[in-house]
This record gives C-alpha cells, structure tokens and sequence, in this order.
C-alpha cells in the first residue's frame, strides 16, 4: 500500500499536559484526508507535527518516507503548507505574493512566470495581479493562500481550517479546487468543522483530547459508528425538554439540528413510547456525519 504519510504512536506534550496522545494513521497518494475534532482536540498540533515544524515528544511517522524527527527540513522543501491565519504579505500584490513564495520553495527561475500564471487561473485572480492582498476578500485570499502554498507542486499538501471565516460559495469553490489536486495525484490533509467539506474527503479522522476515536470513510462512519435507532422529532421548546427525554430509560442522548430534535434511542421497539410521551411523532433516520461527530464527541467525554 502506497502510504505518503504514516505516524505510530505520534506523541507531543507540553509540560504536564499531552496534546496528541499515541495518534496512528495512514494516508494514501492521492487521498483528501479529513481530520476532526472539537476545539483544542490536538489538530493543528498534528499538522505542525507532520509539516516538521513541532518536534514529537514520542512514537514515530513519515511524510514522503522521510522521518519526522531527523527529516524535519526536508519534509518542509517537499510538503506545502497553509495555516488557520493566511500566511500573506497585505503590503505585496497578489503577483509578488506568488514571486515571493516562488523564490522561498526554490522555484527554477525560468519555470517561475509559468507557475505563477498557473496560480493565477487557479485561483481564479486573472485579472488582479497587481491588487494587493490586503484589498482582497476573505475568498480571494483563501484561494491566493492556496496558490502560494502548492506553488512548488507539493506532493503532500496539509490544510489547517483554511476555509474558516469564508463564505459558504467560496468554500464549495475552494473544495473543488482540492478535489481537482488529489485527482491529479497530490495528497490532501485537512482539519474542517464543517460537515459539507466532510463528505467531500475520501477519508475521514475523528480525534478528541489528543486521541484518534474513528477512521472511515463517510459512508462507513455513518453506517456503522452510532448504535441504536436515530429519530428525528419536532418539540415546542425544545432545549427545554432535552433534561426529560434524556431521563427516559430508553433514549441514548439528543442534539438539536435546527428547530428539530434528534434522539437516540436503544431500539425501534422505543419509537412509539417515545411519541407517546412526547406528544410528538418521531421519524427514523440514517444519521448524518454531523450526528456522528456529535456522538463521537459526547462518547468520548
């Protein structure tokens, strides 16, 4: 199996406290990896692992087959990289963002004006080239932040919520842009909270407090992770009555989506005790990866 990124046992403390605790994974060529978690869950400290830019306190991995630990900079010449906030010069235009970037990942000079044009249609700023980035919106930055990172035809490319703060047209366009890299052969790592862009990935990790608690494709996760029977129900007040149905000895736990409920029950033989009670009717559903993310996060704690 043709593995680019592999970690056994990836450790990283701070002091007293374990950010990342024993993380095994596997990511294959060409893969969108999705990885969740609540906030403070070890993510980013993961990536930063990954990208050699955090040294691990214990255990083992491997970007491109090159060790964490004694390959750290030739991991970083080989790997692009874009963080929570877009590592942009706002006093440079989008072409001597692009220029700059260029020279930092040691593009050929005479392969550097082709390149930058590429990331310029890319990122769909034809047009704009000598706009500065500070006069750029959030999506327009995002995409030029891509640009800047994959300027170098990374093999690995690591994407830490770089679709935060955007709006919901830009991260669609933004995903496809991600799925057309990984469908030309660049591995793809991203931490989302955003269950749309979930679905997008081949892949998906679910961490909590520094520890891997799934890792399953979409469907898989959806299918196989909650027990039970998931209904969906329509209360008057809901946050109200959560306290109550909880109570129930049959009902597993409730999230509320909307101006619907959610509640897990033990069985379908629980569904008309809970309607009676309630007053409601419920209706079953396959439970969405939202649900799943939910459940995961509650079972761990």
């Amino acid at each position: 199996m043709d593995y680019v990124v592999s970690t056994q046992d990836l450790t990283k403390k701070f002091g007293s406290f374990t950010a990342v605790d024993r993380l095994t994974i596997r990511i294959r060529r060409g893969e969108i990896y999705g990885f969740l978690g609540p906030n403070g869950s070890g993510k980013s400290t993961t990536i930063r692992m990954l990208c050699g830019i955090l040294e691990p306190t214990s255990g083992s991995g491997k970007v491109l087959g090159l060790d964490l630990t004694g390959d750290a900079e030739k991991i970083k010449r080989r790997i692009g990289y874009m963080s929570q906030k877009f590592s942009l010069y706002d006093d440079l235009t989008v072409y001597e963002n692009l220029n700059f970037f260029a020279g930092l990942y040691s593009v050929p000079g005479g392969e550097r004006r082709e390149r930058i044009g590429e990331m310029i249609e890319m990122a769909l700023l034809t047009g704009r080239e000598k706009v500065l980035a500070s006069e750029l919106s959030g999506g327009w930055k995002q995409r030029l932040a891509l640009g800047c990172a994959i300027i170098s035809r990374p093999e690995v490319l690591f994407l830490d919520e770089p679709t935060s703060g955007v709006s919901p047209g830009s991260r669609r366009l933004f995903f496809r842009i991600i799925r057309d890299l990984a469908a030309r052969g660049t591995t793809v790592m991203v931490t989302t909270h955003f269950m749309d862009e979930a679905e997008r990935c081949h892949n998906l990790a679910f961490i909590s407090q520094g520890r891997l608690i799934a890792n399953d494709t979409p469907d898989n996760l959806k299918n196989s992770v909650i027990k039970g029977c998931l209904v969906e129900a329509e209360l008057p007040g809901a946050m109200d009555r959560i306290p109550d149905l909880e109570a129930l000895p049959y009902v597993r736990e409730c999230s509320v989506h909307g101006a619907l409920l959610h509640i897990l029950l033990d069985g379908e033989g629980s569904v008309r005790k809970l309607e009676a009670f309630a007053g409601v009717s419920a209706r079953p559903i396959t439970p969405s990866l939202e649900d799943v993310f939910i459940y995961l996060a509650k079972d761990s704690r």
